[in-house]
């Protein structure tokens, strides 16, 4: 019995010392193979991967699959900060367009253009139709798209590739519908003695029997259609029975948000009105006027600012702030004026937005912004207090708050703005054929970011679309504040 109970303890003490041995090799190999992983991973690749756990082998794979998926977007930005504009505009797809063919009346017609031999569209290689000067230029945004759109069918025309324009619906990410809103609203807008309805109110309800009466138009309720009504009082009718539709605006000021919002709608720019600061060699010292506002003053809602600021404001040397017009002269004062001057005043008027902020970026005069209310146009990829100054209406209108923020910022902090300001001109500047970064391809890029949430609600929308009642569909007219589409 002594014998046995040697022998087993030895059996014990053996099978305990292998037993140890083999975990000591399983750790020592475990460690090992980890080391070799991760050295694949920095040898393979010259930016070693952001691993929050080296012993996590799946965490490392899903890093690196994030990784990948976002190469083309950081190289792109890369690209961009080297050139010295933060704001990524490089083209990841190019937007396809479907453009109704809508009659001459809603559109190039109302530029006094004749269509000849049955043809809708001008021949934009042999004459452009040119629109109309002044302030009514400010708004001109649908004239600068379908021009756009026509020139991406002519290969002979040098132009950035943004967007086509594409005859099979099928193939179209967008379906445009190109009725000159604003310009109806500025020509026809008054009520023709004897008739009922002015010209503006007779076109608009003749595009919203067109349109809805289409059947894209039925497939999709018009979520997938945009419209362009720039003008605050452009397509005043017809925007609430089109409230589907992706509407792209000046600002929300005349909208109430179940009919148009940031989450639905595209907010584009001005057309600038005065001349662009061409070689400019000023600098902060040889800017003579530190504060400039030029314009009417005394405005109707938003804009009791104005009249507050004028009175605070009016005493103050080196500091101009006056009625101002575009007659006598008032476009060529307004240019001097701004190149003239370190800060422009954008104050809200009868709505948030105006064209003067686009003025004084053009003119290298950092804006002052005091608009609580106002959108601006791609601030989703641009960031504006790199180049403005946002001021609250509460603490504008306090007295010396404004004068003495504005007197506060000294040269550097000016000439970073200022240099801001020229990197990023182009990007609010509308020209034909349009180029590579301006506002055009701005604007066609803010619209085809809209596109997946359009697609989305399309798809949610069909949902039970088969067992949808009459009675249902007729409720669905009627926008609700809960729900934008």
């Amino acid at each position: 019995m002594a014998s046995l109970g040697i022998i087993t303890r030895k059996l014990l003490f053996s099978l305990l010392t292998i037993a140890s041995i083999l975990f000591f090799l399983s750790w020592f190999f475990v460690l090992r193979s980890t080391s070799i992983d991760t050295s694949l991973f920095s040898n393979t690749n010259t930016n070693p991967l952001p691993v929050v756990n080296n012993g996590n082998f799946e965490a490392r794979i899903r890093n690196r699959a994030i990784l990948n998926d976002s190469v083309e977007e950081e190289e792109a930005e890369l690209s961009q900060k080297e050139d010295g504009v933060k704001c990524n505009t490089k083209n990841t797809a190019i937007l396809k367009v479907y453009m109704y063919d809508l009659a001459p009346e809603f559109h190039f017609e109302l530029l006094d253009w004749k269509a000849q031999g049955g043809s809708v569209w001008p021949d934009i290689t042999k004459n452009i139709p040119q629109y109309p000067g002044g302030l009514n230029l400010q708004h001109s945004i649908e004239y600068w798209l379908t021009l756009d759109l026509l020139a991406s069918e002519i290969p002979n025309i040098p132009r950035a590739s943004s967007v086509i324009r594409v005859h099979n619906s099928s193939e179209a990410d967008l379906i445009f519908v190109p009725f000159f809103a604003s310009l109806s609203y500025n020509k026809f807008s008054k009520k023709t003695p004897h008739k009922k309805k002015g010209n503006d109110r007779v076109l608009q309800d003749k595009l919203v029997d067109y349109v809805t009466n289409q059947e894209l138009w039925k497939q999709s309720q018009g979520k997938d259609h945009f419209i362009v009504a720039h003008h605050p009082n452009s397509l005043l009718s017809a925007r609430m029975k089109l409230w589907r539709t992706t509407f792209i605006l000046s600002d929300f000021g005349r909208y109430p948000p179940n009919i148009a919002n940031v989450d639905k709608d595209v907010i584009a720019p001005y057309k600038h009105v005065i001349k662009p600061y061409v070689n400019d060699t000023s600098d902060f010292d040889t800017r003579p006027t530190l504060l400039y506002f030029q314009g009417a003053i005394y405005r109707k809602d938003g804009g009791f600012a104005r009249q507050e600021l004028f009175y605070l404001l009016k005493d103050e040397k080196d500091v101009h702030f006056t009625f101002g017009s575009v007659q006598r002269n008032g476009i060529n004062k307004a240019t001097q004026g701004m190149h003239a001057s370190k800060f422009c005043l954008n104050i809200a008027g009868d709505t948030p937005s105006s064209n003067r902020l686009f003025d004084a970026i053009v003119s290298h005069c950092v804006p002052v912004i005091i608009s609580d209310e106002i959108e601006l146009p791609y601030e989703d990829v641009l960031d504006y207090s790199e180049f403005c100054i946002f001021v609250r209406t509460s603490d504008a209108v306090k007295e010396h708050y404004l004068i003495n923020l504005i007197r506060s910022i000294k040269k550097d902090e000016w000439t970073r703005k200022r240099d801001r300001l020229k990197e990023v001109e182009d990007f609010f500047k509308f020209q034909y054929p349009s180029k590579e970064g301006d506002a055009v391809q701005m604007i066609w890029q803010a619209v085809a970011r809209k596109v997946p949430a359009m697609r989305l609600k399309i798809h949610k929308s069909k949902r039970f679309s088969h067992t949808t009642t009459k009675k249902e569909q007729g409720l669905k007219s009627i926008p609700s504040p809960r729900n934008f589409w």
